[in-house]
């Protein structure tokens, strides 16, 4: 259980430097930003408890929100994805997975994962936007941004997926 906890730590740590000193200065478009600490939360067990993950995911979303200056919108949005993920992840598993069976691409299948990942990226990105922007005034810059970013943040978790293996 030790093990885990600096393990998960360590991945926090990792995601929320590599967020803040590289991937917040990656715009495409003026709109499109990739958000890789959003697979923190995806990749949480089966049978981890649920209030772990919620304070795991909330604690990863206030250091993002202290770090890029998002005023508590990574953390609202990334407890969401928390709260979402296991009941997400019980749709795509087969009926005889093992309870502490992870997920990853390799547990899952391709395209499970995919479906996984691409479903609570989209969420994510719906509510980190709808809340910073807060109206729907300029709706084409919302939807760009949310298509954008889901798209750029999906690429870079099947990337992370890949060099986890």
């Amino acid at each position: 259980m030790m093990i885990d906890a600096l393990r998960r730590l360590l991945l926090l740590v990792l995601l929320c430097v590599a967020q803040a000193l590289v991937f917040n200065h990656i715009q495409f478009f003026h709109c499109a930003t990739p958000l890789v600490y959003v697979y923190f939360a995806i990749i949480f067990p089966r049978a981890y408890p649920k209030w772990a993950s919620l304070l795991w995911a909330f604690f990863m979303g206030l250091c993002v929100d202290v770090f890029s200056n998002t005023h508590g919108m990574a953390s609202a949005s990334m407890t969401l994805i928390a709260v979402l993920q296991p009941y997400l992840l019980e749709l795509f598993l087969p009926r005889e997975a093992d309870e502490n069976i992870k997920a990853s691409q390799k547990a899952l299948g391709a395209s499970n994962f995919a479906l996984l990942a691409s479903t609570l990226v989209v969420v994510y990105c719906l509510v980190f936007y709808t809340l910073e922007a807060f109206s729907f005034f300029n709706w084409q810059h919302w939807l760009s941004c949310i298509i954008g970013t889901s798209l750029l943040t999906v690429a870079f978790v099947f990337t992370l997926e890949s060099v986890r293996r």
